[in-house]
């Protein structure tokens, strides 16, 4: 079935035409047929349709793409976020709380929650989600938060490497070290989780005790390349690092967080911006008071970003990608257009996606409908639930 959608006051293709890439179009219909989109135009010259659904002059863009998340979890933090408010500094410790009430739950109790937040995000405009594991951190409970994943999304990401357990926090050559860890991971977790798994993820972070060193990091990147993954690495979260160096020397699709980056750091990130984007986390630096990323240099250094909310239950439990982008607007130096653009075809290719982000034929049907007739309403009324993925089964 067709059906033509009109009544699109201003259509927000993300096409990488005109200013900010942003391919603007007034007056716009797309005809959708099956789950993809067929035709892109002028609503005057619209092609009939087995049926049609008039917006009303609302703004249409594509679904946001949100390229770093992790859902799969059971458990509170709140206290945590209160403390980091008064001045406790986030070092990554307070992951292990998530661990042990994620371990504790039922498959059916986190598929609920996992469902429940996916629900969440939708009703905000996100039509693609990556979902990583990490909150489990053995054998069973990360191959468990994979299958739970691809339940919801194709975007399914490995990351036993998030902290060593507690487990595992004993002196170096004592039964349950770190190294031990890390064969698991590398080893037995890795072949657990790997078919349920698209991409491999490592918190690369010397700075936090919790985390792992640039050689730690290699190691579990190679194994998952060699297990048929692709590579995501956390980098330079907590201070400088190598973990956007270590990203970029083996062409990671994505180095997520980029807070604290050097000159040399930027210049890497520019010289592979066709392979590696830099993705922008802004409500993680809300939610720690940490420094903002400065956005505006990347770009004018030639880097590629993306924006992605970190929804996770420590340090950004927030799944609103228009909260990303009045951040990114308000703390990064993005113009509204720019943090769209950030936010759809940007986390697209940081997914290495083309099918997503962009209002194109051919591109999947994921459109998010605005209560507002521009862009620039999503940074302009903060904080207002003005964004939604249109559901054409619905409409």
């Amino acid at each position: 079935m067709s059906t033509l959608v009109t009544g699109i006051g201003e259509l927000v293709t993300c096409d990488g035409t005109g200013p900010e890439g942003l391919g603007l179009r007034h007056d716009a219909a797309v005809v959708v047929e099956g789950d993809h989109i067929a035709w892109v135009g002028s609503a005057a010259d619209a092609p009939a349709a087995d049926r049609q659904v008039d917006l009303g002059g609302s703004a249409v863009l594509p679904g946001f793409v949100d390229s770093h998340s992790h859902l799969v979890f059971a458990g509170d933090r709140s206290a945590e976020f209160a403390a980091r408010m008064a001045g406790t500094p986030y070092d990554g410790g307070g992951i292990g709380v998530s661990v042990s009430a994620t371990r504790a739950a039922t498959d059916d109790e986190l598929r609920a929650l996992l469902r429940r937040r996916v629900d969440e995000m939708r009703a905000q405009g996100t039509t693609t989600v990556e979902v990583k594991s990490g909150y489990g951190l053995t054998v069973d409970d990360e191959a468990r938060a994979l299958r739970l994943a691809a339940e919801v999304t194709d975007e399914t990401t490995f990351l036993g490497a998030h902290v060593v357990p507690a487990e595992y926090s004993g002196a170096p050559g004592a039964r349950g070290d770190r190294a031990a860890y890390l064969d698991l991971v590398t080893g037995s977790m890795l072949e657990a989780a790997a078919p349920h798994a698209r991409w491999v993820d490592v918190f690369c972070e010397p700075h936090s005790a919790h985390a792992f060193t640039e050689d730690e990091a290699r190691a579990v990147l190679l194994a998952g390349r060699a297990a048929g993954l692709e590579l995501r690495v956390h980098g330079n979260q907590l201070g400088h690092g190598p973990g956007v160096q270590l990203a970029v020397e083996l062409g990671a699709a994505s180095v997520d967080h980029c807070t604290y980056l050097s000159p040399a750091d930027v210049d890497a990130l520019a010289g592979a911006a066709g392979t590696t984007v830099a993705t922008l986390l802004p409500g993680v630096e809300f939610s720690t008071r940490s420094p903002y990323p400065d956005a505006r240099a990347l770009l004018d250094a030639g880097c590629s970003i993306a924006l992605a909310t970190d929804c996770n239950p420590g340090t950004c439990y927030s799944s609103s990608m228009p909260f990303v982008i009045a951040l990114a607007v308000r703390e990064m130096g993005l113009t509204p257009g720019e943090a769209v653009y950030a936010a759809t075809a940007g986390s697209a290719l940081s997914l290495r996606r083309s099918d997503v982000g962009r209002v194109v034929v051919g591109a999947r049907a994921d459109l998010a409908v605005l209560d507002a007739p521009s862009h620039l309403h999503l940074s302009y009324r903060a904080g207002v639930p003005i964004a939604r993925a249109l559901d054409l089964s619905e409409a």
